[in-house]
């Protein structure tokens, strides 16, 4: 039901990164009802959506879909959160109507719908793994999220609005669990972090001597690459890209 502006794509992505590796990769299709299963997840994943379809999944996660979600990260399970999944995984989404959605508190952090539309192409600086790279997108949201003291981001905006236009912070992290605004969709143009989150998801099932190996990519580069130069192009890259 979460799944706008390409977010499938990040599927396909972490899928075809590991069968090109040959490692067979098992999709489960998640609706509403039931639970995760905790013992066999390695990776998960909850894109965006439209109001609507977030308040059926916020109903679905107050059962034991949301504990059971909590539970696979708290085990080391890795995932990834687009926009509206994203929000709903922290303590509460308020829209634009005055609604509360409570979310189920997997991130230290809340959102609240804004008059402001932010839209348009994202640059992000992060450290995820310990090096510095960047993260291309594209982010069309009036939520506002907000971290609270402590919860790292995934990282600092350099192009676009972020997490809410105002402290330069894109996304949250938690074990090893990442929330962010990045559609577009996010895996098939920052190769690196749909293998950081490959490896780290088979380092946790097979253990710490896991290695993945290279790729040729080349075409994946350049679709990062034209995003940046694009930017730079318009004279919006604030700081920290060479």
């Amino acid at each position: 039901m979460l799944n706008i502006y390409g977010d499938r794509g990040n599927i396909i992505s972490l899928a075809r990164r590991a069968q090109w590796r040959g490692i067979d990769v098992n999709i489960v299709n998640q609706g509403v009802g039931g639970a995760v299963d905790v013992e066999q997840t390695d990776l998960l994943f909850v894109g965006g959506g439209q109001d609507k379809e977030q308040l059926t999944v916020c109903e679905d996660f107050k059962g034991i879909k949301g504990k059971s979600i909590k539970e696979a990260v708290e085990a080391g399970a890795v995932l990834l959160s687009i926009c509206g999944g994203y929000q709903l995984l922290g303590h509460f989404f308020k829209t634009g109507t005055g609604e509360t959605l409570p979310g189920i508190g997997l991130f230290d952090a809340w959102t609240i719908a804004g008059k402001r539309r932010f839209i348009g192409n994202v640059l992000v600086e992060s450290q995820v793994g310990g090096e510095k790279r960047t993260l291309v997108g594209f982010e069309n949201h009036s939520g506002r999220t907000f971290l609270a003291e402590g919860t790292p981001p995934l990282g600092k905006a350099l192009v676009g609005f972020g997490n809410n236009g105002d402290d330069g912070s894109e996304g949250a992290v938690y074990r090893n669990a990442y929330g962010c605004y990045l559609h577009g969709s996010l895996l098939p143009k920052n190769p690196w972090f749909a293998d950081h989150l490959l490896l780290t998801a088979l380092r946790r099932r097979y253990g710490s001597t896991v290695t993945l190996q290279p790729l040729d990519d080349a075409v994946e580069e350049r679709a990062h690459q034209s995003v940046v130069e694009h930017m730079r192009r318009l004279g919006t890259v604030r700081s920290g890209v060479s």
